[in-house]
């Protein structure tokens, strides 16, 4: 409360100097929540399109796998996939955006079987079907960095809201009281102190006239 501070000059010019840091952070703050909210759009445009596309793919895959089954016997499939071609490691590193820490995840693919099964045996389709999972692995993983990359920007920019209101809203309107508070006692004192000084002023001139 600004009736709870000391009203001097020197808390006065404490309290100008608070306001001037928070609305300068204030300011700042703004602008960040607005670059993080672009952002934020920007990413959730390119999860809403690449979502879109793993889906699609999910699907042509299993489509491409009901195609190989239907001509083929039990044991032809179930020998075909006993055996993973490729292996995959992800190497998982960290970048910053506007001061949020994201994750990046870089899949690796190695291969563990050149040819695991027969190709005269099997279907084109199995092979069709493998080569999209693969691709459509890589991309899983670019979904799941995305929407993690929004999920932790989400976050950024509700803390960085609630800072800016607290600013904006608490302690920006709480230091102008309080600068208004003590201008308006300092004023006080001043014109208290002019008073006296000027009832001496006359006492000394009646006593000089006296004499």
């Amino acid at each position: 409360m600004a009736q709870a501070v000391n009203a001097t000059r020197m808390e006065l010019l404490n309290r100008k100097r608070r306001i001037v840091t928070a609305r300068r952070g204030h300011k700042l703050l703004k602008e960040k929540r607005d670059g993080l909210m672009k952002s934020f759009m920007d990413i959730i445009r390119q999860a809403k399109i690449l979502r879109k596309d793993v889906e699609e793919t999910t699907t042509l895959i299993f489509n491409k796998y009901l195609s190989a089954i239907s001509v083929m016997n039990p044991a032809q499939v179930e020998s075909a996939l006993a055996l993973p071609k490729d292996s995959v490691e992800v190497d998982i590193s960290i970048k910053n955006i506007m001061s949020v820490r994201v994750p990046v995840f870089e899949p690796k693919f190695t291969e563990v079987n050149k040819q695991p099964y027969s190709l005269t045996e099997t279907s084109a389709e199995i092979d069709t079907a493998y080569i999209l999972l693969k691709d459509n692995i890589k991309k899983l993983f670019e979904l799941a960095q995305i929407e993690k990359t929004a999920e932790l920007m989400s976050i950024e920019i509700e803390a960085t809201r609630r800072r800016v209101n607290a600013l904006e809203h608490v302690l920006i309107p709480d230091l102008e009281t309080t600068i208004k508070y003590i201008q308006m006692k300092l004023d006080e004192m001043e014109r208290s102190n002019l008073t006296i000084l000027m009832k001496v002023k006359d006492m000394l001139e009646a006593q000089a006239l006296q004499q």
